[in-house]
């Protein structure tokens, strides 16, 4: 028996026997496929056609896709990096100096808590506030008057001063910068918010600043050396 569906009979896949057929059984070779069950198959095999290329019809692979993270929740490390090219030093920033073919003039020098640094031969340079091609230049400057004839000097910071976190998180205090921090890993490094914390925005004073700020507590959001964060109680 077969009943019609769309433009294809189909045929049922089991039909009970009936007391007709259970006395007909007969031993002996399957019979091979008829006209009608050629017709079947060759329906099938369409269909089955039809359906693939209504898939690949599909635009983007649809009802297959995978989540994407949304426009920036993450932060640039490249970016992150050249936003530092610009940082003024403060107190507790720790520097390498190489002064090229003088070995004992090179080392490593951290800003005073007044905001200076003492390096042999020209003494004490005030470093808060400026960068480090500013300090480069100087020092340069104070090498050439009467000590060396045409000095070549390296700078770079090895050790940023840290950042500060209070408020609704679990360890509250001092922790170490690095570049790319955002306000989730300074949160992960004080051991994540209390139940009571207000997860959505905090406050943030910059080093420098005489105010607080309020900014958005995600993973695109950068802090900087110095930064002072404090996260508030949620409403309940």
């Amino acid at each position: 028996m077969t009943t019609t569906s769309g433009f294809c009979k189909v045929r049922p896949l089991y039909a009970a026997p009936t007391a007709t057929t259970r006395n007909q059984m007969v031993i002996g070779p399957i019979p091979r496929a008829g006209p009608a069950d050629s017709g079947w198959r060759a329906c099938h095999g369409a269909s089955a056609l039809v359906a693939m290329a209504l898939l690949l019809a599909l635009p983007n692979g649809a009802g297959a896709q995978s989540p994407e993270a949304p426009p920036g929740a993450q932060v640039d490390m490249n970016a992150a990096v050249a936003g530092l090219a610009d940082y003024r030093l403060g107190p507790a920033d720790k520097l390498r100096v190489i002064v090229f073919g003088e070995d004992s003039l090179s080392g490593e020098f951290s800003v005073s808590p007044a905001g200076r640094i003492a390096l042999p031969l020209i003494g004490e340079i005030n470093a808060s506030g400026r960068t480090v091609p500013e300090i480069k230049q100087e020092v340069e400057a104070r090498f050439r008057n009467g000590y060396i004839k045409n000095p070549r000097v390296s700078i770079e910071v090895i050790l940023y001063r840290p950042f500060y976190i209070y408020g609704e998180v679990n360890k509250p205090g001092e922790f170490p910068f690095e570049p790319g921090l955002t306000i989730q890993g300074a949160v992960s490094a004080a051991q994540g918010y209390t139940y009571r914390a207000n997860t959505h925005r905090v406050s943030i004073r910059h080093a420098g600043a005489d105010k607080d700020e309020t900014i958005k507590a995600d993973s695109a959001t950068p802090i900087a050396p110095g930064d002072v964060i404090r996260v508030g109680q949620r409403y309940f």
